[in-house]
């Protein structure tokens, strides 16, 4: 654990944790963290950092080696949204994103990881990021938080 949290350093977890278990586990969040853009949901992976910002900080964005972020994608080394495997930009690729991946990005779940799967599914790849538009509950702001983070 990293950031905001009020005992920041390694924190040991149970298989299938998320990022609010991880941030139970560092005693908190600080009063100046930054909850807004983190996916408290999302499952948490050995040995990644959980990065949890403080308000006004921006997170790193360069991809690394498996990290997690608070909003619980890759961090540390890896920035929002990011995994080593996912390629150079760091970006999670919507078309070849299983559903637990997907729900690494911010405010997707899983009923909207689906979603995001269904509308590959019946209308091929996504040619660009910015056909996920088309996907039913992904509006105006989601698409903004949503583009920096995902490639195709």
């Amino acid at each position: 654990m990293a950031g905001a949290v009020q005992r920041p350093g390694v924190v040991r977890l149970a298989p299938g944790s998320r990022i609010v278990d991880a941030v139970e586990a560092a005693g908190g969040t600080a009063a100046d963290a930054d909850l807004a853009g983190v996916n408290l949901a999302a499952l948490v992976e050995d040995g990644a950092m959980v990065l949890v910002p403080r308000i006004g900080e921006n997170p790193p964005r360069t991809a690394g080696a498996g990290g997690t972020a608070a909003d619980g994608s890759a961090s540390g080394a890896a920035g929002f949204g990011a995994r080593a495997e996912d390629g150079a930009s760091g970006s999670v690729n919507l078309n070849t994103a299983d559903s637990t991946r997907l729900q690494t990005l911010p405010r997707v779940g899983p009923v909207l990881a689906e979603r995001i799967i269904a509308w590959r599914t019946e209308h091929g790849r996504f040619s660009r990021p910015e056909d996920l538009d088309a996907v039913p509950g992904i509006g105006e702001a989601m698409m903004a938080a949503l583009l920096p983070l995902v490639t195709v």
